[in-house]
């Protein structure tokens, strides 16, 4: 079954004197992309994160926030960015100088700005720390990429049920093509005659009128390339490959041949199953929107 583009994954662990906690959410986005959040000392854990996700995700807006919490072992140890700071203190008094700002420069208003601050763990080991949390990060895919699953199948369902009602209408379009040229015949008989009186009625050239309109509003090939479209769609949904963006283009192709089909035929029974048919479609589109 296709799979939804939202989903959301959870887990928490406590490795190795840390508190690991990883969230893992998606919603609908025409690409992959991909944002990261975890603590600043740890800015070195957000390309491998990616790949991770990036290995079982292909479409999607995916957010990843990361907390890991020191509970125990190495200390930890904060340092002052000088530079940075005396920069950071001469544009401040710039300011207020050339602007006529209220200097108000104190060590809160500082401390906001993190950049000033590097936190530094001692002692730690990259490669356990990645361990820990590619671990503690892999459960919550596990848990995101089950919802994701288990929302497609329900979105599945109920597309494939409305391809079977629009492939549900098509042996009625096709038999009320065929029932218009009859009554056309009919149609076109009755009124010759009624014209011509007593004067024979050439049945040829009615028979070759006839087959001239039956040309014009068959439907045959719609009929066919929108039932193999149709199949394909329903193809695609069962299948686990993401395919958001060819079951797009089939639902283009599926829109162009019943639109085909009513700009063939006026009668009014093929133009209210038409108008049904572009209803589900729209319905169709808009729920693939949210598939991967």
């Amino acid at each position: 079954m296709a799979n939804s583009m939202t989903g959301y994954g959870r887990c928490q662990e406590s490795l190795n004197g840390r508190v690991i906690t990883v969230e893992i959410k998606a919603v609908n986005h025409r690409y992959f992309e991909f944002s990261c959040r975890v603590p600043r000392a740890y800015g070195f854990l957000e390309e491998r994160l990616k790949k991770l996700v990036q290995a079982s995700v292909s479409r999607g807006k995916v957010d990843v926030y990361v907390s890991i919490t020191q509970s125990e072992g190495p200390d930890v140890s904060v340092s002052l960015n000088e530079p940075m700071l005396r920069s950071y203190l001469a544009a401040l008094r710039r300011m207020s100088e050339e602007y006529d700002v209220t200097d108000d420069i104190s060590v809160s208003l500082l401390a906001r700005n993190t950049d000033l601050f590097q936190v530094l763990r001692q002692d730690e080991d990259a490669e356990e720390i990645w361990r820990d949390v590619s671990g503690t990060a892999g459960r919550a895919l596990d848990a995101f990429l089950a919802m994701r699953a288990e929302e497609g199948a329900n979105l599945t369902q109920d597309l494939l049920a409305r391809v079977d009602s629009i492939v549900a209408t098509l042996p009625q379009i096709e038999e009320a093509s065929k029932r218009t040229c009859e009554i056309y015949h009919e149609n076109l008989t009755a009124m010759l005659k009624e014209l011509l009186g007593s004067v024979p009625l050439d049945e040829g050239r009615v028979i070759t009128e006839v087959a001239l309109y039956a040309d014009r509003i068959n439907v045959t090939e719609e009929v066919v390339r929108l039932r193999s479209h149709a199949a394909a769609l329903a193809e695609l949904l069962r299948s686990n490959a993401p395919s958001g963006r060819k079951m797009d283009f089939l639902l283009q192709e599926m829109n162009r041949e019943i639109n085909t089909i009513g700009s063939k035929s006026q009668i009014r029974e093929i133009a209210m199953l038409v108008v049904e048919n572009k209803a589900e479609l729209e319905k169709i589109r808009e729920q693939v929107q949210n598939l991967e």
